[in-house]
């Protein structure tokens, strides 16, 4: 075997050694289920008007985006909200009235000498979150669509959920309905 040969295998070895090391500390801190009968799941909806400005529209490699109105709308546990809404989507989503669209005025003086603007466009946000009480300690987390509809589906029936969080508990992954 070449000198060179040792040194490569000596740093594969490395290598492979270092990986099983931050892959095994990884699986041990990652995930942790647990079991609670308290919880409310919301969907923050929010619509916000958008302009793109640039020189060149259709081929600026980094244009400008300015945003204008917002509106939200905190959906909680699937439940309709008060007041007048849109929806529910297909989703199960419920969502504020449009913002007002800004004005051409509003659009031009926010444009630079030789920028072009597109035609105001509409964006469509959603933030999941998933509140739940274990013990004494309440903790509120950052989730995704799914959890959301098992919490909707379970809600009702105040049935237990068994959660699974993710990386370092700071998000829910997963939300089971506990038979």
């Amino acid at each position: 075997m070449t000198i060179q040969q040792k040194s490569d295998r000596s740093f594969h070895e490395r290598f492979l050694l270092s990986t099983v090391a931050v892959l095994t500390a990884f699986t041990l801190t990652s995930c942790s289920t647990l079991v609670t009968e308290q919880y409310e799941a919301t969907a923050l909806t929010t619509y916000t008007w958008q302009v793109k400005y640039a020189y060149d529209l259709t081929n600026e490699p980094s244009p400008r985006f300015e945003t204008f109105a917002t509106t939200s709308l905190l959906n909680r546990n699937g439940i309709k909200p008060p007041g007048t809404v849109i929806g529910p989507d297909d989703k199960g989503l419920w969502w504020p009235t449009l913002p007002p669209r800004p004005s051409v005025s509003e659009v031009e003086q926010r444009q630079k000498p030789q920028e072009q603007a597109s035609t105001p466009e509409i964006l469509k946000a959603v933030e999941y979150r998933l509140t739940y009480t274990l013990g004494s300690q309440q903790k509120t987390l950052p989730t995704n669509y799914a959890v959301y509809r098992q919490v909707v589906k379970a809600y009702p029936s105040k049935a237990a959920l068994r959660l699974t969080l993710g990386v370092g508990d700071n998000s829910v992954e997963k939300a089971e309905i506990v038979k």
